[in-house]
């Protein structure tokens, strides 16, 4: 329940930026549920209809080398527009791009500060490969 909150939180302060970035989003009302359902309603589409869409697109996926997941990530922030359209609003397919992108950015930033991410950042000051004093020994790979 704790992960699900952060993350929540995560996205709706990515949402957040995303609106006060993207000219072309913007919430249509002035409540302080509307970003919170917002990202509720983009977490879910997320959870549920992304894996969907990105099976079926996946010959684009391998062509585009990935990069067509922003053109979905915008597909779904266009849905929900239409699903919330009393409260938030997607004036353009491009605004729904760049919103995506936005989006991406700030939550992939957020997760990797608070460690929610599965990915990883660690960085060591003066970490030597392993066995750096025997060169010549063997094939030596660090990453």
């Amino acid at each position: 329940m704790k992960k699900f909150l952060k993350g929540w939180a995560i996205n709706t302060l990515a949402v957040l930026v995303a609106v006060y970035i993207v000219p072309g989003l913007r919430f249509t009302d002035n409540s302080l549920l509307t970003p919170l359902v917002t990202s509720l309603v983009l977490g879910i589409l997320n959870a549920f209809i992304r894996p969907v869409l990105l099976l079926l697109a996946l010959p684009l996926l391998i062509y585009t080398l990935g990069l067509f997941t922003l053109v979905i990530n915008a597909l779904l922030l266009y849905l929900v527009s239409y699903l919330l359209a009393q409260h938030f609003a997607v004036d353009s397919f491009g605004a729904a791009l760049a919103g995506a992108l936005i989006i991406s950015i700030v939550s992939l930033v957020l997760n990797l500060l608070t460690g929610t991410s599965r990915a990883r950042v660690r960085y060591q000051r003066g970490r030597q490969p392993p066995d750096a004093n025997n060169r010549g020994q063997g094939p030596v790979i660090d990453v």
